[in-house]
């Protein structure tokens, strides 16, 4: 009977995902097995997979130790050493499980090593050995030309982020760019990423990796903050500075200004630093605005769970509770009462925009005093290099200097975040009541609240329940 073997293939950048590297490996093992008269009954498969990395779990790799063990296979065909191990320890792993079962069958394509014998072991490690070497040779050499492209501002290679072209990653890609500048706006209007990100994944936004049924929260969160949107070159996901304390620009299309983006990045800092791990979803309209006529406390909606599709019954209420602290003696049909605040508070927000003066964009005003701070940092540093000024006297001024830019650079995005927030909240004057109830339950909320800080439904009292919009009472902000 012919002895079954799987076959290893494995390639480290698979940039185009296409796997057309493994596909070789693979051509070329299964016919290496039938000229052994070995039969193939399965490829482990680690396209786009480095065996160098730390932390880089190779999920196949691991699969195809574990069936080895456990006798499902008879060996393992591969078309080199250094697809299997680049690391001494991986290749130990292998080493013992063939000392346990020496009838393990075990061949490559490019040379003729046995793990199965004394001397074959030997040889595996040397050849493993100089294979790590190499690959630490080649990730200093990489490092140092990644870091060199860094500084002038250049991009290091790879596949384009998600904002720009594909083939072109120096070219804004326009759609995509729209998807990362309207979902900007809906994170300052009160949108959170979650919402963002369900949305994206349905579309197939953000270019999600293949196979990933979901898309990442932090992955959103980078598309949303990075700083090559504005054009900031970063080197191991921090903003590189160049010697006059400058961030290094990269020579591709920006999709925001820098106002945009520090708005942006201080929205989701503040939400990480006031509600860290705390889930700010909602799914009504109103819950926690609305308050009881009677006890006044906060009133939270209640799904209706006998309500069925089709069927004339509220889907949902508005309930006092006693549980939080209420009377209990108030409720009201959710609906109606969300249509009605919804229509008074695009109203509202109408009638305000018609009697407003339209004023242009304000700019944050100390931008002179961080430009001259940025100068005077500089030519501090540039006097060091050049001995006019000596390492110690630099290190007794350039602190807190640096402190006082700090504080500006804050201040400035403080600035632009409230500012671009306002823009956000105030963009619903031409909403449709339709239009409205399509946006997210998180931008409907913050539309309400731009008008009203709470909204009072009073008891309907005895007799028949016929929806009486008298009943609910807007408290308007001043």
């Amino acid at each position: 009977m012919a002895r079954k073997v799987g076959i290893y293939t494995r390639i480290s950048r698979d940039d185009e995902g296409e796997s057309l590297g493994v596909a070789r490996q693979r051509e070329d093992c299964e016919r290496l097995a039938d000229l052994r008269n070995w039969q193939a009954v399965k490829v482990y498969e680690d396209n786009d997979v480095s065996a160098f990395k730390r932390n880089v779990r190779r999920e196949e790799f691991e699969l195809m130790l574990t069936d080895l063990r456990a006798g499902l296979i008879d060996g393992i065909v591969a078309y080199d050493l250094d697809r299997l191990a680049r690391k001494p320890q991986d290749l130990e792993r292998l080493i013992e499980i063939y000392d346990d079962r020496p009838r393990l069958e075990f061949a490559t394509v490019t040379n003729d090593v046995n793990l199965g014998t004394a001397d074959g072991r030997t040889m595996a490690r040397v050849m493993v050995a100089f294979a790590n070497k190499s690959s630490h040779d080649t990730s200093r050499r990489l490092k140092r030309k990644h870091l060199e492209l860094a500084q002038q501002g250049k991009a290091s290679g790879g596949p384009a982020p998600y904002g720009w072209q594909k083939g072109d990653p120096e070219k804004v890609d326009q759609e995509a760019a729209r998807h990362i500048k309207e979902a900007q706006k809906e994170l300052l209007a009160g949108v959170r990423i979650g919402t963002i990100r369900t949305r994206w994944q349905e579309q197939g936004l953000g270019n999600p990796r293949e196979g990933t049924k979901r898309m990442a929260h932090h992955r959103v969160t980078h598309i949303l903050t990075n700083p090559r949107l504005v054009g900031y070159r970063t080197y191991h996901g921090e903003i590189l500075y160049g010697e006059d304390g400058s961030p290094v620009m990269g020579d591709w299309e920006t999709i925001n200004t820098v106002e945009e983006w520090e708005a942006v990045c201080a929205v989701v800092a503040e939400r990480q630093k006031s509600q860290p791990g705390r889930s700010l979803a909602r799914t009504y309209l109103l819950s926690g605005i609305a308050r009881c006529g009677l006890c006044k406390s906060k009133i939270r909606g209640q799904t209706n769970h006998k309500w069925q599709p089709g069927s004339k019954g509220a889907r949902y209420k508005y309930q006092c509770s006693k549980v939080n602290g209420g009377c209990g003696k108030v409720a009201r049909v959710g609906e109606p009462v969300d249509e009605l605040i919804a229509q008074l508070a695009l109203e509202e927000q109408r009638d305000r925009a018609a009697s407003a003066d339209v004023s242009p964009e304000r700019r944050w005003p100390r931008e002179q005093e961080l430009n001259d701070l940025n100068t005077d940092i500089a030519q501090l540093i540039e006097a060091e290099k050049n001995k006019s000024i000596s390492v110690s006297t630099l290190l007794q001024v350039l602190p807190e200097k640096e402190r006082q830019r700090d504080e500006l650079k804050l201040d400035r995005a403080r600035f632009y975040k409230e500012q671009k927030q306002a823009e956000a909240k105030d963009d619903a004057v031409d909403l449709s009541l339709e239009e409205f109830f399509d946006l997210p339950i998180e931008r409907q909320r913050e539309i309400v609240l731009h008008s009203l800080s709470a909204v009072f439904i009073h008891p309907s009292g005895r007799g028949k329940r016929v929806f009486d919009p008298d009943l609910i009472e807007p408290v308007w902000r001043e």
